[in-house]
């Protein structure tokens, strides 16, 4: 299936507690689940990134309609309830943990949102790891790392890799860039710190041709509808988004005519 493009979906939180401050990152139970229940109703086919790469370095078949979905954290209702659903629908997924704060807070919304929300254990994350997620890092305490020492980012980078390999008896190949914060020199310590993939939050879907460590994702968020997540996957932009888009490019074409 050379050519073939593929939605990564990111997600953050999924959880019934829902504060003003944190809504756009968070998806209620009852939505994941019926989102969960559309892909498989639409036949599509939750695979993991080990598969995704496997097949644009080496040619592994993909099923017809592919599908990535990761979340962003490790959050503890996130790890609880969608992983829950997406095992009930024997789907794969992604979960990036924030190493040296597993089981903790999240420290560092506090900073940036004024809030705390629990994070999942590491029974919880290797519970997760048997029932067949894949466990990416997401650094050890989620900073901005174009904005700290490179010593100190290259430790990020490093070290989360090493802790999580260290707690759950796995290769940890992939990254997420927390805040999807990343520059030339961020992505080249991810490189030889030996991953194979990196995720971003540059919205996009992603094509064959993309860079393994600057991934683009579609995010999903706690005000979509069914139909702005059945838009995501073929625009990587809700409904509203896609109409407008289309609205402008109907536009830009009637005043070219026009000209």
């Amino acid at each position: 299936m050379p050519g073939v493009t593929v939605p990564i979906l990111m997600y953050h939180d999924v959880s019934s507690d829902t504060p003003a401050a944190f809504r756009k990152y968070i998806v209620t139970p009852k939505a994941f689940a019926r989102q969960m229940r559309w892909l498989a109703d639409a036949d599509y086919t939750p695979i993991d990134l080990s598969t995704l790469i496997a097949h644009r370095t080496a040619g592994v078949a993909l099923p017809s309609r592919p599908v990535v979905i990761t979340f962003d954290d490790g959050f503890r209702d996130a790890v609880r309830y969608a992983g829950a659903t997406v095992r009930e629908h024997g789907f794969r997924a992604v979960m990036f943990a924030v190493a040296g704060l597993v089981g903790r807070p999240s420290e560092w919304l506090l900073r940036e949102r004024g809030l705390e929300r629990p994070l999942a254990g590491w029974a919880e994350l290797r519970d997760l790891a048997g029932a067949g997620f894949e466990i990416g890092a997401h650094s050890l305490t989620h900073p901005h790392l174009p904005a700290i020492a490179a010593d100190d980012a290259r430790r990020e980078i490093e070290e989360s890799r090493r802790v999580i390999e260290d707690a759950l008896g796995r290769e940890v190949v992939h990254f997420a860039y927390p805040f999807g914060a990343v520059d030339r020199a961020v992505r080249a310590m991810v490189a030889d710190a030996g991953y194979r993939t990196a995720c971003t939050t540059h919205i996009g879907l992603s094509g064959p041709h993309d860079d393994s460590l600057m991934l683009q994702r579609v995010p999903v968020t706690g005000f979509d509808s069914l139909i702005d997540f059945a838009c995501r996957l073929r625009t990587a932009s809700s409904a509203a988004q896609t109409a407008r888009a289309a609205i402008r490019r109907q536009w830009s074409l009637l005043r070219h005519r026009g000209a």
